[in-house]
């Protein structure tokens, strides 16, 4: 049985028997959805109810790590230790958890274990602490709109759980697993995916749009395809949170870049857009992320959550994994893979092994060098490369790598980062039709070039040449009159990545292409 089924289930069954009080009666219910979660986790958690006093009351219970527990033996265990991940406290269905979240007893508790799950069985509220040690609100959950449609629920536990149970569980996890400060950037990719998942089911919830029509007929538009059928919605859908989302991370990631790892500057998502310097994904964001769209997307709050998550981030630890392993090229797809596994299926998002990626570009260059009589192979200034589906642009990464070793073995001298920065530029090209992917490929080759000395200006408005386009369409002039796009960025945008397609000698193209897109 599902265990949020069998969760909903216990309620009702001890709610039936009339005989139940208000609060602890009900505590097997939640000890056993908490332990039965938190023994498929590593490290294991166990939850523990009605806890000693150390000094700031009696929680309901607590998260313990199993690593905590001693094998008595021929030791006494350590005295005294706190629930590594967090207290509980829990209140009768009839409580507001909100209300209770704000008491005096639920602050004590917090300050002395850092985290508290507050939950009246059907909501649940996760409050932590921000990286100045200052309480924040991680997330919630609510079942139904007040105790009468939650007991109603509980009656039909398996139908419940068909609604609630994926997204419940995700934010259990979130609860079970949030540190006090996050470096993993698997751990991080993690958390933003559950926030652009509570986010795109809020967007899904509603039956239309009407606030982001010019927005979606502008895309419809610089994409050349338009978003029909249920798929094209979902596509849509999916596209717009990943643009907030991925739009947030790469201001973020700009943001962090201006300030030392030690700084105690806090990064707030409004102004994300004055750090996002591809035009696209700025004029993109700034249409969506405005008070009148959001507000009705009921997205606020979970920007908010998302906001609060990077701040907790050890930025020193999160940038040298980050860069030094190259986490980077596994961000997306653990991303897109607990955000959208529908979507990830449907447009063939597969990350691909970086030794692969290495062979392939190697063994191009051997063949431009060896066959094609270009002894400079890829740092050939006449070798136009391009990747159609771009993704994450490990296939550009590895190119610009490759010609940047080339001219050192060459004996490159001080203009070496510059003429890569040129090649990333004007002639190593790639496509991408999906948002998030497109922001990361764009961080990648930012990074490569800031390492090898030749950052791209913002004062000249530099950029790479990787372009939010479909590479399915607009190879061919248009016939009759070009279109206009009601934003200036998205035109130059269309007109940037058509100007390749029927312009520049691509002499190579190379890639993963997705094997299973959807038609439209």
């Amino acid at each position: 049985m599902d265990v949020v089924e069998q969760y909903l289930s216990e309620l009702h069954e001890i709610r039936s028997s009339v005989e139940a009080t208000d609060e602890t009666s009900y505590y097997p219910a939640i000890e056993h959805l908490l332990n039965n979660l938190g023994a498929k986790l590593s490290p294991k958690v166990r939850c523990i109810l009605t806890l000693k006093n150390r000094g700031a009351g009696h929680p309901d219970g607590g998260l313990f790590e199993r690593s905590q527990f001693q094998k008595l033996k021929d030791k006494d265990p350590i005295p005294g230790q706190k629930p590594a991940r967090g207290a509980i406290e829990i209140k009768p269905t009839e409580d507001d958890a909100w209300v209770t979240a704000a008491t005096e007893q639920v602050t004590k508790y917090w300050k002395e274990y850092g985290q508290v799950l507050v939950t009246n069985y059907r909501d649940f509220m996760l409050l932590g602490r921000d990286s100045d040690g200052k309480p924040v609100d991680l997330g919630s959950y609510r079942f139904a709109k007040d105790e009468k449609e939650f007991w109603k629920l509980t009656a039909h536990p398996r139908k419940a759980a068909d609604e609630h149970s994926s997204r419940f569980q995700d934010f259990l996890k979130l609860a079970l697993l949030s540190p006090a400060r996050l470096a993993d950037p698997k751990d991080v990719a993690w958390i933003l995916a559950f926030y652009a998942r509570e986010a795109k089911a809020r967007v899904e919830a509603r039956a239309t749009l009407p606030a982001l029509a010019s927005v979606r007929e502008a895309l419809e538009q610089a994409l050349g395809l338009k978003f029909g059928g249920e798929k094209g919605e979902h596509f849509f859908r999916s596209s717009l949170v990943q643009t907030l989302f991925y739009g947030v991370f790469s201001a973020w990631v700009l943001w962090s870049k201006q300030r030392p790892p030690t700084s105690r500057d806090h990064f707030e998502w409004r102004l994300a857009q004055w750090s996002l310097h591809v035009p696209m994904i700025r004029v993109l964001f700034g249409q969506v992320a405005t008070p009148d769209r959001l507000g009705p997307l009921d997205l606020v709050q979970v920007l908010d959550w998302t906001e609060s998550a990077l701040n907790r981030v050890d930025r020193g630890e999160f940038f040298s994994r980050f860069q030094e392993h190259e986490a980077v090229q596994y961000f997306y797809e653990p991303f897109l893979e607990a955000f959208d596994p529908e979507l990830r299926k449907e447009l063939g998002v597969w990350y691909t092994p970086r030794e692969i990626v290495k062979y392939m570009v190697a063994r191009t260059h051997t063949v431009l060098r060896e066959e094609l009589n270009l002894p400079d192979g890829l740092a050939d200034p006449n070798v136009y490369v391009l990747d159609p589906a771009c993704g994450t642009g490990a296939f550009l990464v590895e190119v610009l790598n490759t010609i940047a070793a080339t001219l050192k073995d060459k004996g490159g001298d001080a203009l070496l980062a510059n003429d890569v920065k040129r090649a990333s530029m004007e002639r190593v090209f790639g496509f991408e039709i999906l948002p998030a992917p497109f922001v990361i490929s764009h961080l990648q080759i930012g990074v490569l070039l800031q390492n090898l000395g030749a950052p791209l200006s913002d004062e000249n408005a530099e950029r790479v040449g990787v372009y939010l386009t479909n590479s399915l369409t607009g190879w061919e002039p248009p016939k009759g009159a070009k279109l206009k796009l009601p934003y200036p960025e998205m035109e130059a945008e269309r007109d940037a990545a058509d100007k390749v397609k029927r312009e520049a000698p691509i002499l190579v193209i190379m890639g993963n292409p997705p094997y299973n897109a959807f038609a439209a």
